[in-house]
């Protein structure tokens, strides 16, 4: 049986959330279609208090701004992107070219082509998300996309001069500092001093991953990307220390960052509780992290494993740690999630920042069908097709006319039978036939 023992909002609650948030979306957007940089400058003006002669960095502000990270700082930022890459890279190989000959004369095969422009959205007005560069820039590098823009809010005022770094050496072509859904449209539906993108990337609030959906269509995104979800799957084999450093380390993320607790043992549930309350009293970023798990936490207390997987595939969270004696049977059986973390040694915060798996992860049940942002994401899977005998054209020909002809598609019918009849008949004059 599953019982509740801590609950967030409820679905109407969170329903009434989504349609303000989707009304407020859609007015910015038309806004920025119809008033392009005037807009964009408005909004950044009002949301950011930032408003620059040019919104994109020039080469030598981009070297200034670098120049202002500590050699530590640095080296950190290099270690991290450098593992982003690495398995970025490992996937990207694992995406081959192939071409085969899957009968006589029939030459099928496909190509991975590169998006051609990626705008990547890199969060940063309220904590700079370093990480988020390379998860999206560093990223659509090695897939080799030819044009890559990166905009990042101003923190305190200005650009943040380590995100700025990571962007530059994750290999954005041009950056912008501009945040919100301004950046986002400007990105995707083009202003007077931006050319828009073919696809958008990265995380967000609920505000940016609000105006990539409504998008969706004008250009590709990667995926449902909103506010940050962490779930704990645990078992008497660890502690509620543990288990709620790892909550409100997600938590305080921003006000609306669901943190929930999955477990067979009621002792860690309560000690879990009791352990949220009293880091709160002491985490410096409590002020956000209270209101998210006052709102969004939730304590699940299951009587089994198979109840325990069941209610987290439902859920579908972007982020499952899992501390069990039984890690690797939920990595088995699972289906619907972002990104695993098995065993206590492993947190949320390795992938998030350094360990080298991407951090932009489906949210809001997207775990159902589709996982994360990985270097595939950035290429387009394009098939071709060749025949290379007159008997393959006929036999492919032939079955093509019946099947057209089953369908009531006369047209499609005799673009196959009118290659049986050139192909298939050697006495057709040479000038009549396409050789």
């Amino acid at each position: 049986m599953i019982k509740y023992l801590k609950s967030a909002k409820t679905a109407a609650a969170k329903a009434e959330d989504d349609r303000k948030t989707r009304e407020v979306v859609e007015a910015t957007l038309a806004d920025i279609e119809a008033r392009g940089d005037i807009a964009v400058r408005e909004l950044a003006e009002k949301f950011d208090g930032y408003s620059p002669t040019a919104f994109r960095l020039s080469e030598e502000e981009i070297q200034s701004l670098i120049a202002k990270v500590s050699p530590r700082d640095m080296e950190d930022i290099k270690f991290a992107q450098a593992q982003v890459r690495n398995f970025a890279q490992a996937q990207r190989d694992s995406m081959l070219d192939i071409e085969v000959e899957t009968m006589p004369g029939v030459i099928l095969g496909h190509k991975n082509i590169p998006v051609q422009s990626v705008g990547c959205y890199v969060p940063g007005g309220k904590f700079p998300m370093v990480a988020s560069a390379h998860m999206s820039v560093a990223t659509a590098s090695v897939a080799g996309v030819p044009r890559i823009i990166a905009c990042t809010p101003p923190f305190n005022g200005e650009p943040n001069p380590a995100v700025i770094a990571a962007m530059h050496l994750g290999g954005a072509h041009e950056i912008y500092v501009l945040g919100g859904i301004q950046a986002v449209g400007a990105m995707a539906l083009g202003t007077g001093s931006i050319e828009p993108v073919h696809l958008l990337v990265g995380p967000g609030n609920a505000f940016v991953a609000e105006a990539k959906r409504q998008l969706y269509g004008r250009v590709g995104i990667d995926l449902f990307a909103g506010p940050t979800e962490t779930m704990v799957i645990a078992d008497e084999t660890v502690d509620g220390e543990l288990v709620a450093t790892d909550l409100l380390g997600q938590a305080e993320h921003g006000y609306n960052s669901p943190a929930c607790l999955i477990t067979n043992s009621e002792k860690l549930a309560q000690d879990t509780l009791k352990e949220v309350d009293r880091l709160l009293e002491i985490l410096p970023t409590a002020d956000t992290a209270s209101a998210s798990w006052r709102d969004y936490g939730e304590v699940i207390l299951c009587d089994t494993y198979e109840e325990m997987l069941s209610v987290a595939d439902d859920m579908a969270y972007e982020h499952v740690q899992v501390m069990t004696d039984r890690d690797d049977w939920f990595l088995e059986n699972m289906t619907c999630y972002g990104a695993l973390f098995l065993g206590p040694r492993t947190n949320v915060s390795n992938g998030d920042k350094v360990i080298g798996t991407n951090h932009t992860l489906p949210t809001k049940k997207a775990g159902r069908y589709t996982g994360g942002l990985w270097v595939g994401k950035y290429l387009k899977t394009h098939s071709y097709q060749r025949i290379t005998t007159d008997e393959a054209a006929v036999k492919i020909g032939e079955y093509g006319s019946r099947l057209c002809m089953l369908e009531g598609f006369v047209g499609h019918a005799e673009q196959c039978n009118i290659r049986v009849r050139r192909y298939g008949n050697k006495d057709v004059p040479y000038g009549q036939r396409a050789e």
